[in-house]
């Protein structure tokens, strides 16, 4: 067990006024430090994982009544003694409260500090704790099921099945090492090639589901772009099926950037709606939205480009796609006001283009069409996503390595320099689950954690 000199206590719920408040403790002292600020029952006398009522009390002065939740070392999330005390959430009692635990020896949590102590007491690996941020971060169904996926062991279990198989091979073609003047084998060349060939199918369906993990964890940046008038806001509005931008026939009614999320089969998208986008104003309000447009769609991960079948010109349309498709980005071409324009047909244009009238209908289908852009139309939360950037590089190493321990058979290299490119690939596979790390990286890893958790 990992021990820890310092009891520490934090606000488990968020900051601000509300029904309940929970302060956290965790540590050799949490229920001793409780116990002198507690009229009730003898909290050190209880069982494990049992509520107690009570008063909290400073002197003689009643701060709340409260009800503390008890859990015993081991059984407990950090693997330390914790006490919990639910109290009313006004801002005055709760810290209160937290200033008498510190009075009495408790010192205020860092950032992630309890699940960095489950970690360290073998409560979760590094995985399962990362997901812990991850599921409090959650806005969507993927995320949040990509999340849980992790938290119960999920990743870790498939890293671990792969950890274990070289392990074993590792030790054996180590012990090759020592009977040199022998010329014996241990290791199963066949079967450990085919291991190597297993494990590099594995983690290379890891690192590709990082692009969806990425996608799930961070959501989808959408720019709606286009000249001005074209429909953009009531574009805009038909996607998120309400009046949220200002729609007038006023060429150049834009002039910033609105942006709105909207969930599309348990993904994110952020929604930009753009000032429209032309060569040459007077106004300088307008201008600067134009430059903010601009931007907008350099940091877009998905462009959708309007324009008005009524009034376009062909050239000119194909030039400006082909700018887009130079910058790299994954786009969409969208013809609006289908409705008035029925008759209009583009001769042998060379992109896909989706027709609609987004003030009558269309949206739904556009909603789709964003979605499969994202997403490829795949989105099977069941298995195992890579969210984490930190794991995606983490991977790489490993196949990498993976890569030259095959080389290594294949060019007959020496059984000791494989050995090397093996603990290199169990190196980069403990790294992502924590059996190998250093204080700085757990510091930085937790350190993006919420402060009560």
């Amino acid at each position: 067990m990992y021990v820890t000199s310092n009891t520490i206590v934090a606000l488990a719920t968020p900051s601000g006024e509300g029904a309940i408040g929970i302060i956290r403790l965790s540590g050799a002292e949490a229920i001793s430090i409780v116990q002198k600020i507690w009229k009730g029952k003898k909290i050190f006398e209880q069982k494990t994982h049992t509520l107690h009522f009570g008063r909290i009390v400073s002197g003689t002065t009643i701060i709340d009544e409260v009800v503390v939740s008890l859990y015993q070392n081991p059984r407990s999330y950090t693997g330390e003694d914790v006490v919990e005390i639910s109290c009313h959430g006004s801002q005055y009692i709760v810290e209160k409260i937290m200033v008498l635990c510190a009075e009495n020896g408790a010192v205020y949590a860092k950032p992630g500090e309890f699940t960095q102590r489950a970690f360290l007491n073998g409560k979760l690996d590094l995985t399962q704790a990362e997901a812990v941020a991850d599921l409090i971060a959650s806005q969507s169904s993927a995320a949040h099921h990509a999340a849980i996926h992790n938290l119960r062991g999920g990743f870790s279990h498939d890293l671990k099945a792969i950890r274990e198989e070289l392990i074993k091979f590792s030790a054996l073609i180590e012990l090759e090492l020592d009977f040199s003047q022998e010329d014996v084998e241990f290791a199963n060349r066949s079967q450990f090639l085919s291991l190597i060939e297993n494990s590099k199918f594995k983690i290379q369906n890891l690192i590709d589901s990082f692009r969806l993990g990425n996608v799930i964890k961070q959501g989808v940046k959408v720019a709606i772009i286009g000249k001005p008038n074209v429909g953009k806001s009531t574009l805009l509005n038909a996607l998120l099926n309400e009046e949220r931008a200002i729609v007038s026939e006023i060429a150049g009614t834009t002039r910033d950037t609105i942006e709105e999320t909207l969930n599309i089969s348990g993904i994110l998208f952020r929604l930009i709606d753009t000032a429209g986008i032309r060569e040459h104003t007077l106004d300088v309000i307008e201008s600067i939205g134009i430059e903010r447009s601009k931007k907008a769609m350099l940091e877009a991960d998905i462009v959708v480009y309007l324009f008005d079948l009524t009034n376009f010109d062909e050239q000119e349309l194909l030039n400006t796609i082909k700018e887009i498709q130079q910058s790299g980005k994954t786009f969409l071409v969208v013809g609006n006001k289908a409705d008035l324009a029925a008759h209009k047909v583009l001769s042998s244009f060379p992109f896909e283009i989706m027709s609609l009238s987004a003030k009558n209908e269309g949206a739904q289908f556009l909603r789709e069409a964003i979605f499969q852009k994202a997403t490829d139309g795949k989105l099977n939360t069941e298995g195992t996503i890579i969210t984490n950037a930190r794991h995606c590089a983490a991977l790489k190493e490993v196949l990498q390595s993976l890569l030259d321990v095959q080389s290594g058979f294949d060019n007959k290299i020496p059984s000791d320099l494989v050995a090397l490119d093996i603990r290199r690939c169990l190196y980069f596979l403990g790294e992502i689950t924590g059996e190998i790390t250093n204080e700085d990286k757990l510091d930085y890893i937790f350190s993006k954690f919420c402060i009560g958790k």
